[in-house]
């Protein structure tokens, strides 16, 4: 018998679940890189929404206008002004550009809490398809806007509140998707690297907005919105909501190894010690938390992805139920500033980047990419930490504590020329985007997976858009302040940065010192 070609061994030395596994891995990756690649376009072009003209060429910009007015019937856009595209000509242009950077994010924040809630009451596969569909239209609207001479300010805002509203059915799709497929073990590391998608669609939005943005930036919405709705035909016809929908295996959860925080952890380790000790000692966290469960016993061997027939028999829980959830509260509120600093850089940085470097937008839009490119790596780099300490809160909270003195340098080391700033901006984006890929994904996933849930995945959506519409509110909050404080110079907005990094460190001092507590008092437990 021939011996099987190196290609076919590599293929069959997987198994069917690993290959289903790694299907769905990369299919919820691309799909929700699409997401993110049809918000960055924005950021990339205001430098063209607005123009720095000098005051010397006022006359000419008159005569300029009387021109245009004469040749309007043509079909090509015009550009009333020299200055930008009305009406983000004017003055004001900053706060109109964040008006429009609020606008989404704040639709996004309030439609989150919702979608968490709707979609874990319909098949996520439909409900997901229907969201890029409709994110792809509306993120094309914007860019129609060049095409059909649109200069109504409203018209804008409107197409970027109903995109957000729609892009809700994203994120909380995906976390709940790939938690059904992925068990705990090495989650850290998994999402980690899976969670890149976000950095992987900023570069892309990026790199496509840059390259039509001088010549037609309607073609850096228009793209994008179309590259999105083809993904959504792609969710429809491919998407696997759970293994057992193909006859897989649950991946099972290790009891050894639990990583929701540091309360649920030190939880798992005293009750296992409790055991040796014939029950002499008890924990007072767990029963806290049978309290707070309408159920009165939790089964520490059971596994956190229910079976087939137990994920339809299930009820889906209640926002205030998935709330008494231990973490649910400290790590929805450090998001909230967390995201704050991540956005605020998602939106304004191509715009800091030409008023410093005096760069044009395409230049400014490529440079903006390193700061993703960091944040690839950061999440990573959380990822296994937190899974080879064991501790979500505190390796949230060493990063946290690194970034803020990081901003502040990267505000002064950035006036120093184009090579510091390449640099600083690789260390911020991994520092900043690091506790923010830890939380949105693995935190999200061990929370929606808790025991005192008793095995109840429908939580998962419900606790997702939780964290992750908090988080949006900080994400609405900090384009919107950067607007505002920007005219006053930019330093103010990196000092703004640096105390959002700082609340958010604070938010999680209780959860950090309940880990640190925890290896005490395991350490405690074994000398006995």
């Amino acid at each position: 018998m021939a011996q099987l070609p190196p290609g076919i061994r590599f293929i069959t030395s997987f198994s069917r679940d690993q290959w289903y596994r790694a299907f769905i891995f990369s299919l919820t990756f691309l799909l929700y890189a699409s997401f993110h690649l049809s918000r960055k376009p924005i950021s990339i072009v205001k430098g063209e929404l607005h123009k720095h003209c000098a005051a010397s060429h006022e006359v000419e910009l008159d005569s300029y206008k009387e021109y245009a007015a004469q040749i309007q019937p043509l079909k090509k856009p015009f550009n009333a002004s020299q200055c930008g595209w009305e009406p983000f000509d004017k003055n004001n242009y900053k706060q109109l550009l964040g008006a429009l950077d609020y606008s989404f994010l704040c639709a996004y924040a309030v439609g989150m809490y919702l979608s968490g809630l709707i979609g874990e009451r319909l098949p996520i596969r439909y409900y997901l398809t229907g969201g890029m569909l409709a994110s792809g239209l509306f993120t094309a609207m914007f860019g129609l806007g060049y095409f059909y001479n649109v200069h109504n300010l409203w018209f804008y805002i409107m197409a970027q509140i109903a995109n957000g509203l729609v892009q809700t059915t994203g994120w909380p799709s995906v976390v709940t998707c790939i938690g059904n497929w992925f068990g705990k073990g090495r989650r850290g590391l998994i999402m980690g690297i899976w969670n890149s998608h976000t950095s992987v669609g900023n570069i892309l939005g990026s790199l496509i907005a840059a390259y039509w943005v001088s010549t037609c930036w309607g073609l850096s919405f228009v793209v994008p919105g179309v590259v999105v709705a083809v993904m959504g035909i792609v969710c429809f016809l491919f998407l696997i909501e759970h293994p057992k929908d193909v006859s897989c295996s649950c991946t099972p959860s290790s009891s050894s190894k639990t990583f929701l925080n540091g309360t649920s952890r030190c939880r798992i380790q005293m009750l296992t010690l409790n055991a040796k000790e014939n029950g002499k000692l008890q924990d007072p966290e767990m029963q806290h938390l049978l309290t707070d469960s309408e159920n009165s016993s939790v089964s520490l061997n059971s596994s956190t992805v229910v079976s087939g027939e137990g994920r339809h028999g299930t009820s889906a829980i209640s926002f205030l139920g998935a709330l008494r959830i231990p973490g649910v509260v400290e790590f929805s509120l450090c998001l909230l500033f967390a995201k704050l600093v991540s956005y605020t850089f998602l939106f304004w940085l191509p715009l800091y980047i030409t008023s410093v470097e005096h760069l044009d937008a395409k230049r400014a839009g490529d440079l903006s990419t390193l700061f993703d490119v960091g944040g690839i790596f950061g999440g990573i780099l959380a990822g296994l930490i937190s899974d080879r300490l064991e501790k979500r809160a505190s390796t949230c909270g060493m990063m946290l504590l690194l970034a803020a003195p990081t901003l502040y340098m990267f505000s002064t080391v950035s006036k120093m020329g184009l090579e510091a700033t390449v640099v600083m901006l690789l260390i911020s984006g991994a520092l900043v985007n690091g506790p923010y890929a830890l939380i949105t994904t693995a935190v999200s996933a061990d929370l929606g997976t808790h025991k005192s849930l008793k095995g109840n995945a429908r939580a998962l959506s419900t606790v997702t858009a939780i964290i992750d519409g908090t988080g949006s509110v900080g994400a609405a909050l900090g384009p919107l302040l950067a607007g505002l404080i920007s005219p006053s110079g930019w330093n103010n907005v990196f000092y703004m940065l640096m105390v959002a990094d700082a609340c958010a460190l604070l938010l999680l001092l209780r959860l950090i010192q309940k880990e640190l507590q925890c290896d005490a008092d395991h350490t405690l437990f074994k000398e006995h």
